[in-house]
């Protein structure tokens, strides 16, 4: 249910369900943390672009396996905890950049985990639904931590409280995504980004990703004092040390993750 394909240093993850829309069983979340893991442990990715099969992103949770985990008394079955949780947080939190290539709707857990991706580029037919509280339940996925943070509390509030479909052009409008592109070009389009974040200066990435996260619920003084600690750690890499020379050359750095 997850495809896993490498190429000039960026792990392409697919959410391949296209029958159900890639909406998300247990077993296709723990594919997914486990293809994620993958990426994020192997030396040779330096960038990840996740993705969905058919005409769809992903359409949240799998509302059949959901409907059948209530009747029999099981509630959530704990796969916020197990499974959504700690996806969102890998995505969050890994050494290296995500892009997601959203080519249809993204909905529920589905918008999140894009949400979660540090770039997005969305199809002209791609649409986003906070559907939680439709269905009477509270965000998940960690849309009450990325969402804000894209659009504002407020409109965020919007996005959660009504529940309605976005747009892709409202979208980018709003901020929620980086470009949005003919339907069939987002694919491409985003391989050409994933491949040129694989190729610069990745160590810098991560400390950036490092920065952003820990500057959103810390004080100034706090951001500071982590951004002082990790230009220090960028100065001693040779990446640093090659770009310098070659700036002073005028010549395109070459960054190695060293």
């Amino acid at each position: 249910m997850i495809r896993y394909e490498t190429a000039d240093a960026v792990a392409t993850v697919t959410l391949d369900r296209p029958e159900a829309m890639n909406s998300l069983t247990a077993e296709t979340k723990q594919e997914l943390l486990a293809a994620l893991r993958r990426a994020a442990e192997d030396r040779g990715v330096r960038a990840v672009l996740l993705t969905g099969s058919g005409r769809a992103f992903c359409a949240g949770q799998d509302l059949g396996e959901h409907a059948a985990n209530l009747e029999a008394g099981r509630g959530l079955a704990d796969t916020v905890r197990a499974h959504y949780n700690p996806i969102v947080e890998l995505i969050a939190t890994m050494a290296k950049p995500v892009v997601a290539a959203v080519n249809g709707v993204a909905a529920g857990a589905g918008a999140s985990l894009a949400f979660a991706c540090d770039l997005r580029v969305a199809s002209e037919k791609a649409k986003f639904a906070l559907a939680f509280a439709g269905i009477g339940l509270a965000p998940d996925t960690g849309a009450s931590w990325t969402l804000q943070r894209l659009v504002g509390p407020g409109r965020a509030a919007e996005l959660m409280l009504l529940g309605e479909p976005l747009d892709a052009a409202r979208a980018l409008e709003l901020g929620l995504v980086t470009r949005v592109v003919p339907p069939g070009e987002v694919l491409k389009s985003a391989q050409e980004l994933a491949v040129r974040l694989a190729q610069g200066p990745t160590l810098a990435y991560a400390a950036t990703k490092r920065a952003l996260a820990y500057a959103a619920t810390h004080s100034l003084p706090d951001a500071l004092a982590l951004e002082a600690e990790l230009q220090d750690e960028c100065v001693a890499t040779r990446d640093h040390l090659d770009a310098t020379r070659a700036f002073l050359a005028k010549e395109v750095p070459v960054f190695n993750a060293e």
